[in-house]
C-alpha cells in the first residue's frame, strides 16, 4: 500500500483534492447570498469530480514513472518503484484501471448535468498525460508546458463544471466574476509549475542526458538554462505584486499574507536562482516553489475577507 501510494505522489494528489474543495467551499459557496453565485454540482457531484481527477492524475503520475525507470535510475534511484517493487506490468494496469475510472466517472457526471460535450476534457487530460510521459517530454520545453496546463486544468475544470452551466440573465456577472478569479488562480499554478518543472529539468541533467532525452538545459547547458529560469522567474513574480497592487490593496492581513507567503518566497526563488550551480541547489528551489504555490492556492481562503 505504501509503495502505491509513493508512486502515485499522494501529497500531490492531497493538493489537487484540496485546491478543488477550497475553490467550491471557500470562494464559491459563500458567495451565494451576497453575490448570487449559482454552483452546479451537489456535494456527491462534486466528489466525483475530485476523483476523476485524482484518478486521471494519478495514473499519470504512474506511466510516468514507467517511462522514466532508467533516467530515475540516475536522478533519484531512492525513489525508482517499478521493477524493484512493484512490475512494469502491474504498472500499466494500474495505470489502465485509473484512467479507465476517472474518465468512466467524467462520462458519467457530464451526462448527469447534461453537459456531454464536457466528457472530452477527461479524455484530452488522459491523453495528455499518457502522450507527455511516452513522447512529449523528450521535446524541449513542450513537456514542460504541457504538464503545467494541466496543472492548471486541474482548477479551470471546477469552474467550467460548477459556474458554466447554470449561468443565466440574473447571474451572469457574478459567474463570469468568479470564474475569472479561478482563472486567475490556473495561470499562477502554470506559471509557477512551468518554472518549477523547469528547475526539475536542469537538477535531472545527467539522467535524461544518459536516456537522450533534449531537455533545455542539454542543449543549452546548466548555466545558460538557469538564467533563462530566472528571467522567467520575475514573471510570476512582478504578476503577483500587480494582482495584490490593484485588487487587495485595502486588505491589510490579505496583502501581508501575500507579501510573506508568496511574493517573499519568490524573491528568494529569483536570488537562489542567481547563484544556482549544484543539484542541491535546484532540489531546494524546486521544494520552495512547490511551497510557493501552495500558498498561493491557499489564499482562497481570504476571498471571503476580500469580498465583504
Amino acid at each position: 500500500m505504501i509503495v502505491f501510494l509513493n508512486l502515485i505522489r499522494w501529497k500531490n494528489l492531497i493538493m489537487i483534492a484540496l485546491v478543488q474543495f477550497l475553490i467550491k467551499y471557500a470562494l464559491l459557496l459563500p458567495f451565494f447570498n451576497s453575490h448570487g453565485v449559482t454552483t452546479t454540482l451537489k456535494p456527491l457531484g462534486f466528489f466525483l469530480l475530485v476523483t476523476a481527477t485524482i484518478c486521471i492524475a494519478a495514473g499519470g503520475y504512474i506511466i510516468n514513472d514507467v517511462y522514466d525507470i532508467e533516467a530515475d535510475k540516475v536522478n533519484k534511484p531512492s525513489k525508482v518503484y517499478i521493477n524493484k517493487l512493484i512490475s512494469e506490468n502491474t504498472a500499466i494496469t494500474l495505470f489502465i484501471i485509473l484512467n479507465v475510472l476517472g474518465v468512466g466517472i467524467g462520462y458519467y457526471l457530464s451526462n448527469g448535468i447534461d453537459q456531454p460535450s464536457f466528457f472530452v476534457i477527461f479524455i484530452i487530460a488522459s491523453a495528455l498525460l499518457y502522450l507527455y510521459s511516452s513522447y512529449l517530454k523528450q521535446i524541449i520545453l513542450v513537456g514542460n508546458i504541457i504538464v503545467s496546463l494541466i496543472i492548471a486544468l486541474s482548477i479551470i475544470i471546477v469552474g467550467v463544471f460548477e459556474l458554466l452551466p447554470v449561468i443565466n440573465e440574473q447571474n451572469r456577472v457574478a459567474q463570469i466574476f468568479f470564474f475569472k478569479i479561478i482563472l486567475d488562480y490556473a495561470i499562477f499554478a502554470f506559471m509557477i509549475n512551468l518554472i518549477r518543472e523547469m528547475v526539475k529539468d536542469i537538477e535531472d541533467i545527467d539522467g535524461d542526458y544518459k536516456v537522450g532525452i533534449k531537455t533545455l538545459p542539454i542543449l543549452l547547458g546548466r548555466e545558460r538554462s538557469t538564467k533563462m529560469v530566472f528571467v522567467l522567474s520575475l514573471i510570476p513574480l512582478f504578476s503577483v505584486i500587480y494582482y495584490v497592487i490593484n485588487h487587495l490593496f485595502t486588505q491589510t492581513l490579505v496583502v501581508l499574507y501575500f507579501l510573506i507567503l508568496v511574493i517573499a518566497p519568490l524573491i528568494y526563488v529569483s536570488i537562489k536562482l542567481f547563484g544556482a550551480d549544484q543539484k542541491s541547489h535546484y532540489k531546494h528551489i524546486s521544494f520552495v516553489l512547490k511551497l510557493v504555490m501552495l500558498s498561493g492556492l491557499l489564499s482562497l481562503v481570504l476571498y471571503q475577507f476580500i469580498l465583504l
